[in-house]
């Protein structure tokens, strides 16, 4: 599978764009829309760069859940791609959420793990709070 258009909107969306790197909640060099790989203080880029880095971003993480092969739907594809996307491939194969979607948990379970992810430096961030409600709701679409 491919994300949607959708998907690609919500993280421009939930990243917001920064010509300018800085360094995000969870610590690391971030530029454009949430692009980390190989960013260093001081990097700029412009708006049609940094979608050009988005979309090559987003091929890792399409591989990534692919490779799971639990994404029966575009929904639960986006949404897994998005929390990959947000938190990394190891973050989402290693997780108890993962686990519970190829066990076949209730629904309620499944919304319950997505939202246990909404920290960062310790502390509940609300945009993360927002990207998780719409990550489990998109998994149920």
């Amino acid at each position: 599978m491919k994300v949607s258009k959708l998907l690609i909107e919500k993280i421009k969306e939930f990243e917001g764009f920064s010509s300018f790197a800085y360094v995000c909640p969870g610590g690391k060099w971030t530029v454009g829309y949430g692009h980390v790989r190989g960013v260093t203080k001081g990097r700029i880029v412009t708006e049609r760069e940094a979608d050009k880095l988005l979309r090559e971003d987003l091929m890792q993480y399409e591989r990534c859940v692919n490779e799971l092969d639990v994404a029966q739907t575009q929904g639960q594809f986006d949404a897994l791609v998005d929390f990959a996307f947000n938190l990394g491939c190891e973050s989402l194969r290693g997780s108890t959420l993962l686990a519970k979607i190829r066990a076949g948990a209730p629904c309620s379970d499944i919304r319950a793990e997505f939202m246990r992810w909404v920290y960062a430096g310790g502390q509940v961030m609300k945009g993360l709070v927002q990207r998780r409600q719409w990550e489990a709701d998109r998994y149920f679409a």
